[in-house]
């Protein structure tokens, strides 16, 4: 199955990882509060410590982020 990066597990992208990780995907996932990626970890999903590192390797990028400028943060940020 794909490698899939969920990037914001807020009230859709948790749920959505999770259902993601039950159809058999390999989920990473990164937040920027640590107990909703430790939530995605203990579904069966994997965490990551940065977008950097959560991007590396993934046949498909979702963001589920708040607003514009939230998206644009992260993929034109720093880290990228």
């Amino acid at each position: 199955m794909s490698t899939v990066t969920l990037i914001g597990l807020g009230v859709m992208g948790l749920p959505m990882g999770i259902n993601l990780v039950k159809a058999g995907h390999d989920v990473v996932g990164f937040n920027r509060s640590p107990a909703k990626v430790d939530a995605l970890v203990a579904a069966g999903g994997r965490g990551a410590v940065s977008v950097a590192d959560a991007v590396s390797g993934a046949h498909v990028i979702i963001t589920m982020l708040p607003d514009s400028p939230d998206v644009e943060a992260v993929a034109s940020g720093p880290e990228v």
